[in-house]
């Protein structure tokens, strides 16, 4: 009897044995022995060791077999490799068995059957030696088997899991991260299924994948089995919550983006242990977690994240594939293993891309990565036709997985039609360094192979452009720029950017402007507000556009709170001065059911916008759940870095019922706690737009009321000097440097100052007028905030003024 070397149970193994049974069976056996304890279910199992892969090659010939296939080869002959590959996998397949080795296998599965049952349905998971590594994370390079039950069936799928450290993509992966073949070796985990496939499935990072922001956990999910998601096969639901408050007991979830969920991967019959079905339209119409899920998913990711940070010694941001039983309905974690891409980035540098040009949207979709590529494109709908692509090409497909690595690593850039932000083609795609757009629905039937496109992920939705246009590109070490003493903050007006901004040495957000969020959820509020009173047809697009809400006025208040969540995360504890919705009213009716609420003004821009429509009744309840967001973003959420800021408020009357307003809505200030009003916590600051001449005229009486000032220079000059900043040919009249313009500037910051209140400005000024940033420095003003593409020369050219005005 052959002593039980090649058999490990699963939690007898720790992070210790990864020689022995590598990356992810040493995982699994480290969470069992260190986390159940935390309350993190892992299903248990058994490992066939590496050593066990050794005696299988050498007892069969199958190394020397491996060694004289593989000698002279050439990764970059892509038909080469598939030859060479499908030999290896084919001689390994049909190989016996070694008795001795069957008999363990044997042995170990009706120990298994002991503890869950006859027949016990298993995952059959390849783990080799060298994965997970930091910079080569060996990513689906190798195969995974579920729901295989019976002796005969885990000792056929163990031979094929060894067979799959030769598929084409693992030997060229090796390949090229420098691995000699012969020194890897593949360890098998025999696992017990959770029944997801009656259930739901899906990814979690401990990170944000995209920016590598440290403080959120990204959760996608799908129903059935976990494959659909990691291979890309369908665009999932996709989750995310700030870690930074789940101390304090809150769980801010952040965001919630409902996938298309078309198919999902369930149990076969026969010969086919799994089958891929099309999923009910109520199930692709819903979340696949409940909040609660999510919670738990995130608790799990914080203490997985933190135990191998322990035992690293260094931050280590984690990947885990998670799955629901659908029976018993408990969450498992099924695999963790540490993130590789951003664990090794230097936080200091940034890279900045910029596009110059624009040109027609052939597709978009989820970005990956925040990059432009540009190339001419080909559509390849399956990997045999690899030989096809060139080097530098952007390559349009379906979907990947790791057959089409070979091609993968020589792309320019990858669009999908299927997939999120933690499948197969983003994942590797970030490892390559190379942008990716996933789940475009789309790309495969609006691009043409030969076509010139350009790839821009500079934004979460990453957006594939007609021609090759033009880009730049700059490079900083934040960590060496000087630090000014007048505070630099960003604007923002999309949270798509708000993780990568916040990398920037800004001390805040001066200007978070809500229309871009309230395009994005694309209805009226007031329709909304009277869903009932809209016409069938307008209902059906309001229930397409809201799909996942059953409560519409929920949908609005749920993504405009999500959008301003992700900016204050992004930021926190800094300081984000969000303002409210300052959409005119030629924009208010571009969306849904917006016609029947807005009049048509011949000058919006001086027409019903700011405070004046907070007031009005024609508008107010939708004013109210803007307060409503907001409140719930400070008070639930946890992010009092949150302050409210009221535009384009012409009177002191606007100014007073606004604060009323904001008051009832359950945003309580000082000043209506003057009014007798109740609030039900703590004092929220309240700034206001300084932007209107009756704002400087009577800046003391407005400060009476609001706790500081943002200097709004674009309007304050367009009504300074009588003129339509709309009007491109009055443009030439009036910039922030006329001396009338600089004189209400002045008024506005040394009234704060007198009353030591907040006093800042927005815009592009201090950038494109140098002259104009030394005039603020010199008036003293508290903070200037600018678009996130100006900030770094900013930063050098506040500076080098303090400098001089020093001298």
């Amino acid at each position: 009897m052959m002593k039980k070397q090649y058999i490990r149970n699963m939690n007898e193994v720790s992070m210790r044995d990864v020689d022995s049974v590598g990356g992810k069976n040493a995982s699994l056996g480290e969470m069992l022995q260190e986390l159940t304890s935390e309350g993190i279910r892992v299903p248990g199992g058994f490992i066939v060791t590496a050593d066990a892969y050794r005696f299988f090659m050498k007892d069969t010939g199958m190394d020397v077999f491996v060694a004289k296939t593989l000698s002279g080869l050439d990764t970059h002959n892509i038909r080469d490799l598939a030859t060479r590959g499908k030999k290896i996998r084919e001689a390994i397949i049909k190989a016996k068995m070694p008795s001795v080795l069957a008999e363990e296998i044997k042995h170990a599965y009706h120990e298994m059957e002991k503890e869950y049952g006859r027949n016990v349905d298993v995952a059959v998971r390849s783990s080799a030696t060298a994965e997970d590594l930091p910079g080569a994370s060996f990513a689906g390079e190798h195969e995974t088997f579920l729901g295989i039950r019976g002796v005969r069936a885990v000792i056929t799928a163990t031979q094929h899991a060894m067979a799959s450290l030769f598929t084409d993509r693992a030997i060229s992966y090796r390949e090229d991260k420098g691995f000699r073949q012969e020194t890897i070796a593949l360890s098998v985990g025999v696992q017990k299924m959770v029944r997801s496939d009656v259930g739901a499935s899906g990814i979690t990072f401990s990170i944000d994948t995209e920016s590598g922001f440290r403080n959120a956990v990204v959760i996608s999910a799908a129903w059935g089995l976990g494959e659909m998601v990691v291979q890309g096969k369908v665009t999932p639901d996709e989750y995310m919550v700030f870690k930074q408050p789940i101390a304090k007991g809150k769980f801010p979830i952040i965001s919630k983006t409902l996938g298309d969920k078309l198919v999902k991967m369930v149990y076969g019959s026969g010969s086919k242990p799994t089958k891929v079905v099309s999923t009910l339209q109520k199930e692709r119409e819903r979340f696949v977690l409940s909040d609660e899920d999510i919670r738990t998913l995130t608790q799990w990711a914080i203490t997985i994240e933190d135990h191998y940070t322990r035992k690293a010694g260094t931050w280590t941001p984690m990947d885990m594939e998670w799955a629901k039983d659908g029976r018993d309905g408990k969450l498992y974690i099924v695999q963790a293993r540490p993130e590789t891409v951003h664990a090794l980035r230097d936080p200091n540098v940034v890279v900045e891309y910029s596009r110059k040009e624009n040109g027609p949207i052939l597709c978009e979709g989820m970005s990956v990565g925040s990059k432009i590529a540009t190339g001419p494109a080909r559509v390849i709908l399956s990997p045999k036709q690899a030989h096809l692509f060139k080097k530098g090409e952007v390559l349009v497909t379906d979907m990947t997985d790791p057959d089409w690595e070979p091609i993968m690593k020589i792309a320019s850039a990858i669009v999908t039609d299927k997939g999120g932000r933690t499948s197969h083609a983003a994942i590797v795609s970030r490892e390559l360094g190379i942008p990716a757009i996933v789940g475009s629905g789309n790309a495969t039937s609006n691009i043409k192979t030969g076509m010139e496109v350009t790839v821009d992920t500079t934004g979460s939705r990453g957006v594939v452009l007609k021609g090759k246009l033009r880009f730049e590109t700059s490079q900083h070490n934040v960590g060496r720029l000087p630090k000014p003493e007048t505070k630099v903050m960003v604007n923002m007006a999309s949270p798509d950017h708000a993780f990568e901004a916040s990398m920037l040495p800004v001390t805040g957000v001066g200007l978070a402007r809500e229309e871009f969020i309230m395009a994005r959820i694309g209805v009226h509020p007031m329709a909304l507000i009277e869903y009932k009173k809209q016409s069938p047809a307008l209902k059906k697009k309001i229930d397409e556009k809201t799909k996942g809400w059953e409560d519409k006025v929920a949908y609005f208040v749920d993504n405009l709170a999500s959008g301003i969540s992700i900016i204050a995360a992004a930021f926190y504890p800094r300081p984000v001065i969000v303002r409210f919705s300052d959409f005119k009213t030629n924009e208010y009716r571009s969306l849904l059911g917006g016609e029947a609420y807005e009049p048509s003004e011949e000058n919006p821009m001086l027409g019903w916008r700011g405070a004046s429509r907070y007031i009005d009744p024609r508008f107010a309840p939708a004013f109210a759940l803007e307060c409503k967001a907001i409140a719930r973003v400070r008070n639930d959420m946890g992010f009092d870095n949150v302050i409210p800021m009221v535009p384009f408020c012409r009177t002191l009357k606007e100014g007073h019922d606004t604060l009323i307003a904001m008051a009832r809505a359950g945003l309580p200030g000082e000043y209506a706690q003057l009014q007798g009003l109740k609030r039900d916590s703590a004092t929220v600051p309240v700034y206001m737009m300084c932007e209107v001449p009756s704002n400087v005229l009577l800046a003391d009486a407005f400060l009476d009321m609001f706790d500081g000032m943002s200097i709004g220079s674009n309007d304050l000059t367009q009504l300074t000097l009588g003129l339509d900043r709309d009007a491109g040919e009055l443009a030439y009249i009036g910039n922030e440097n006329d001396n009338s313009v600089r004189s209400f500037i002045s008024s506005a910051i040394q009234a704060c100052r007198r009353r030591g209140k907040y006093v800042g400005i927005c815009g592009q000024g201090p950038s494109d007028i140098p002259d104009f940033a030394a005039f603020l420095v010199q008036e003293g003003i508290e903070s200037m905030s600018l678009n996130p593409d100006v900030v770094i020369k900013t930063i050098e050219l506040i500076h080098k003024t303090e400098t001089s005005l020093k001298k």
